[in-house]
């Protein structure tokens, strides 16, 4: 990875801050992007980038800036992922679960597309989720924004419906990246235990509960620091790894129909003027 500038999302805990620093050590220039200055700041020897990935606008600016400061980019890790009890809201007024996990994925690939092409070969590997295999997984194109959401368990569908999300983005990004020498790769972590889905109501507590069969943050990294440094993945695209390996995912996930009206949905989700700031300009 010596010479090599890569860019990790949700890089201040968990997985994605154990990912960062191993990749460092490998010699790659590594960029952490998070949402709190102060955890950003806390890490130690990194090189930092500030954003909200709840914001389109600020995924926007923290793209220009990245562009700015780096002239090339090798890898980009989209690793950061919430998990929410309640419906919430993000800045652009769009489902939380929706907008984090999948939107955010969308539009910083789409943001830093022109500079992994130049960069080529390069690798943009998604962080998805086992989650997304239970039916409640389902992706429905018809509620995106989750609105039928009546209780906590519903968070939990949010979420598996996010992870698949991932990997419909992920097999359609490959195919329309083919021969361009970058490469999209989705993983799955395991079951790791972090501060992930502490907050998170009842889910929080279920996870306290098993959390001494889950995962550390270093065993849940190592799958996704293989697919970002691998040699032996270079030129492998459209694939599902977990431990280190390639497995199926869900059928759902290689619907490429689905996958097209997925993409289509949330090119123009991200494009046209947000119901947050349509509701702003309309009182």
């Amino acid at each position: 990875m010596k010479g090599k500038i890569v860019l990790v999302t949700g890089a201040t805990s968990g997985i994605g801050k154990v990912a960062a620093g191993e990749l460092r050590r490998m010699g790659a220039r590594v960029v952490a992007l998070g949402r709190d200055p102060a955890k950003l700041a806390a890490l130690e020897g990194m090189e930092t980038l500030q954003c909200d990935l709840a914001s389109l606008a600020d995924i926007r600016r923290a793209a220009f800036e990245f562009k700015l400061r780096y002239k090339a980019l090798h890898v980009l890790l989209n690793n950061a992922g919430s998990i929410f009890h309640k419906r919430l809201l993000s800045k652009d007024g769009y489902e939380m679960t929706f907008a984090v996990n999948h939107l955010a994925y969308f539009l910083l690939a789409q943001e830093l597309l022109d500079l992994l092409r130049t960069s080529a070969p390069s690798r943009i590997v998604n962080v998805a989720s086992e989650a997304s295999r239970p039916r409640p997984g389902m992706v429905d194109l018809a509620d995106l924004q989750n609105t039928r959401w009546r209780g906590g368990r519903d968070g939990l569908r949010a979420y598996a419906r996010s992870k698949r999300e991932n990997l419909l983005f992920s097999f359609e990004l490959a195919r329309r990246l083919e021969g361009t020498g970058v490469t999209v790769n989705a993983v799955h972590p395991g079951p790791v235990k972090t501060g992930f889905a502490m907050q998170a109501g009842w889910l929080g507590a279920v996870w306290r509960l098993i959390g001494p069969f889950l995962l550390t943050p270093e065993q849940g990294a190592q799958t996704l620091i293989w697919a970002c440094s691998a040699p032996e993945l270079e030129g492998v695209t459209g694939k599902y790894f977990y431990k280190k390996r390639e497995i199926r995912a869900v059928p759902q996930a290689y619907d490429r129909e689905l996958q097209k009206a997925l993409w289509n949905a949330s090119e123009k989700l991200v494009n046209q003027p947000s119901p947050a700031s349509q509701t702003r300009a309309h009182p």
